[in-house]
């Protein structure tokens, strides 16, 4: 007999269908509510990541097409590490996040663009550091 896992929020805002890309990718559904972030797998009631508000630093979204696609987000911890997921309403669930997580601590990840320039403007920095 498999265990029933025991969700830490005591009142659910939002369920949404999810995927988690800790490793392979796992279907499941997300819950944001009054104590933390939480994900279960769909397929093996075993696999599931419960983040409570506390633990999170910062959330990051990936954001396309000016807004107007977000195919996933990333939420890093203090002290487990990132966790990154995509949403069947990723618009909702981060607005339901931000009722938890303040506003600074929700951003946008860098372009490949931005990364790009960013490296060229460390190497020019060291450069002009060793003259």
């Amino acid at each position: 007999m498999q265990e029933v896992i025991q969700s830490i929020n005591t009142k659910v805002d939002l369920t949404v269908d999810a995927t988690s890309y800790l490793g392979i990718a796992d279907y499941g559904k997300i819950m944001v509510g009054d104590k933390g972030f939480e994900w279960f797998s769909n397929r093996n009631r075993r696999k599931f990541i419960q983040i409570p508000w506390g633990e999170v630093t910062i959330v990051e979204a990936t954001i396309m097409f000016k807004g107007k696609y977000i195919p996933r987000f990333t939420i890093h911890t203090q002290h487990s590490g990132n966790f990154a997921f995509a949403s069947k309403d990723p618009k909702r669930t981060l607005r339901a996040i931000r009722v938890y997580i303040p506003a600074e601590h929700i951003v946008k990840t860098q372009t490949f663009l931005q990364l790009v320039r960013g490296y060229i403007r460390n190497i020019r920095a060291k450069r002009a550091a060793k003259k």
